[in-house]
């Protein structure tokens, strides 16, 4: 599984109606791609960037099947409202390939 995760920030003075319609929009369109395994929408509560979302992915295959297809004219459009985009692409690691939780028991877990 693959993350990639896009940060932005909204230019100055951008129509914010227009850019929640942009974003609905997208998130219908990208639930709806095959390979997606997931996708989440963050805000900073720091500042710059002020936006992160982050699209988990089966494969490369999948991301980039996407990539080359509805997300063109998504991007080409998310660019009218966004400035310092930034688009960064994670696999697992070698050492902890896995998510680790805690036991919900409160145990030493697994």
């Amino acid at each position: 599984m693959i993350e990639v995760t896009n940060t932005y920030d909204l230019q100055p003075g951008v129509n914010l109606e227009s850019y929640a319609e942009w974003a609905r929009k997208a998130a219908e369109t990208i639930v709806q791609q095959p390979g997606l395994v997931e996708l989440r929408a963050n805000r900073n509560m720091l500042g710059a960037p002020q936006i992160r979302t982050t699209t988990c992915w089966r494969s490369t295959i999948d991301w980039a099947t996407f990539a080359d297809g509805p997300w063109r004219a998504l991007e080409q459009e998310l660019r009218t409202f966004a400035t310092n985009f930034k688009v960064e692409m994670w696999g697992p690691s070698p050492l902890l390939p896995t998510p680790l939780r805690p036991d919900p028991t409160g145990g030493a877990g697994a």
